[in-house]
């Protein structure tokens, strides 16, 4: 199974806490990166791909930046556990590759406990991708990082 976590571009401060943290949009660098990052993993991608975003509107501008259908989850908003992620994703029990477009810290808490890290040890920038594979050898079930992408180095 191949697992890819791709968090929002950019999105706007909300400095004076006027506007509700799940309207935030990206910002005009926020949308570069996320056409930057798109057009990659629209190379990269396998078929037959899942396509997983979280209702906030920074990560649903980020998905329409890859064109591909995907569908929103409730369980890949701020706040969430990673628990509810690989449990949504059948972490590894799927088959093929799932794509997650979500927030930090979730995103990073994932990484982290995958590659059996400390929580906190692992952030995800925005606009970056990390693909990591499951696969068993010699009986041992293991995490590959396969890649991990950084818009502004596209």
């Amino acid at each position: 199974m191949d697992l890819i976590l791709w968090r929002h571009a950019e999105a706007e401060d909300d400095d004076a806490g006027a506007m509700e943290d799940l309207a935030r949009n990206l910002t005009p660098k926020g949308e570069k990166q996320a056409m930057r990052m798109a057009a990659w993993l629209d190379r990269q991608l396998p078929e037959g791909l899942r396509v997983l975003c979280s209702p906030a509107r920074r990560t649903e501008q980020t998905a329409l930046a890859l064109g591909r259908k995907y569908k929103l989850r409730a369980e890949l908003l701020p706040g969430g556990q990673v628990s509810d992620l690989l449990e949504l994703v059948q972490w590894p029990r799927q088959r093929g590759a799932v794509l997650v477009i979500g927030h930090q810290p979730m995103l990073g808490q994932t990484v982290a406990q995958l590659l059996g890290l400390a929580e906190g040890e692992c952030s995800v920038r925005k606009g970056a991708v990390w693909w990591l594979r499951h696969r068993e050898r010699q009986g041992e079930s293991q995490t590959v990082v396969v890649t991990v992408q950084v818009p502004e180095l596209l």
